[in-house]
């Protein structure tokens, strides 16, 4: 199978954190990805920048997190697409529904990655999966012919948020990414708006290895990132 993975951040780190592991390890893999930034964060989510210099403007940090984001998908092999929809509220339009809509339809995933339903500190994300559902469904629905092209719908995760047990997330799936965690360190390390979070996400992705190691017996396991599935998955066989 030609393997093509979208992931679906709302803001410009997003795919680092929860993901650049899965992405460097689909491309170690022959795979296709893309990434799709909704916004740059530049309001909720880049501290370290404004408290660096609170005269900053948003498009001056917009810029810096473009560069940021830029040069971690780069090391991780991906390409990136910035929406600049804004965040802090980000809001839904017809139009913004119909873009990412069109941006499945083109690229034709067969996985999306994007946040979890529920994020009760954070209120983007939850819009970012709500687009997400909506565009999906929308690229991929049956029936009467649409205005949209139509592909065979995408298997679809959810991305392991901050606080994963106040925000409903169950982990089905996990991805050994023991391969690639030198390439994810290294990515993380671009993301200076937000350095904070870079052994929390290392320490994660430990921690996961952990379960992954319980699971499967599979001592050589190292590092690992978790996803929760929001549609079951079809297999030939239960072996």
């Amino acid at each position: 199978m030609n393997k093509r993975l979208l992931i679906v951040g709302a803001h410009s780190g997003d795919f680092v954190w929860r993901a650049a592991g899965t992405i460097a390890k689909t491309i170690e893999e022959g795979g296709t990805t893309l990434v799709i930034a909704m916004s740059y964060g530049e309001r909720g989510e880049s501290g370290e920048l404004w408290k660096e210099d609170p005269n900053r403007t948003e498009e001056s940090v917009k810029i810096i997190r473009h560069e940021q984001a830029s040069k971690a998908a780069a090391i991780l092999g991906t390409p990136i697409q910035f929406l600049d929809w804004g965040d802090y509220p980000m809001l839904l339009t017809d139009d913004r529904i119909k873009q990412l809509t069109t941006i499945i339809g083109d690229f034709e995933p067969n996985v999306i990655l994007t946040h979890s339903e529920k994020d009760p500190f954070n209120p983007d994300h939850p819009v970012a999966f709500q687009a997400v559902q909506r565009a999906r469904l929308l690229s991929s629905g049956a029936g009467v012919p649409s205005a949209f092209k139509n592909i065979d719908p995408p298997a679809w995760y959810s991305f392991e948020p901050h606080q994963p047990e106040l925000s409903s997330f169950v982990p089905d799936t996990f991805v050994d990414i023991s391969s690639v965690m030198d390439k994810k360190n290294e990515a993380m390390s671009c993301m200076g708006a937000q350095n904070y979070l870079k052994d929390y996400y290392a320490e994660l992705a430990s921690r996961r290895a952990n379960h992954v190691r319980r699971i499967s017996g599979k001592k050589d396991i190292k590092f690992a990132e978790a996803y929760q599935s929001q549609v079951p998955r079809i297999v030939s066989s239960i072996f």
